[in-house]
């Protein structure tokens, strides 16, 4: 007997939605949400922070809180939104500890030049799925993109990159699919003129 279940054998993400709350529910276990979405979570890391080793910590802090959380899913969405959003609020937590961070040494700085101070704001851009001879380019398009408001950020993102549905972007957001078309809306515009 095959001690690691094939993909065909694991539980589908409607039946993990819509199956039994009971204690023998076919919720699937952790290893098994490991092993179908590390690549997934990694992936969007990678996109929202666009540093490999910032990806690489985020997605183990991600598994970590699944792991701490996975008891209190009821299945009120789907399985992969319900990852998407822990892994987005977990890069949101990131950033915002970043930028802490930055502020600090910004002070502690304080007698050095202007050019460095600005410098701590500049991302430090390292994504191994970028050639090089398109780095700079695609560097340009994502601090823009950075310089987006959260919410327009993880839209865009979710919209542009991860080609999740305008209904499992809301599902995500917890907004409505009005809300998140206006989002992108704004995204696009917003980029379209500070790319000219």
């Amino acid at each position: 007997m095959n001690p690691h279940p094939s993909h065909s054998q694991l539980p589908t993400e409607k039946e993990v939605s819509s199956g039994p709350k009971e204690k023998h529910s076919l919720r699937p276990s952790f290893e098994e949400i490991y092993q179908r979405h590390a690549d997934m979570v990694y992936n969007l890391c990678l996109n929202y922070l666009q540093r490999a080793q910032d990806a690489e910590d985020v997605t183990q802090n991600t598994f970590i809180k699944i792991h701490h959380v996975l008891p209190s899913f009821k299945g009120k969405s789907s399985l992969k939104t319900w990852i998407y959003r822990i892994a987005v609020n977990q890069c949101l937590d990131f950033i915002k500890a970043s930028k802490r961070q930055k502020r600090s040494g910004i002070m502690i700085s304080i007698h050095g030049d202007e050019e460095q101070d600005r410098s701590f704001y500049l991302p430090d851009f390292n994504h191994p799925g970028v050639k090089m001879e398109d780095e700079e380019s695609v560097q340009k398009i994502m601090y823009h993109i950075n310089q987006l408001p959260h919410k327009q950020k993880t839209a865009l993102l979710l919209k542009s990159v991860e080609d999740l549905s305008i209904r499992e972007i809301a599902e995500v957001m917890k907004c409505s699919p009005k809300a998140v078309e206006s989002l992108l809306s704004r995204a696009r515009s917003k980029l379209k003129k500070s790319l000219k």
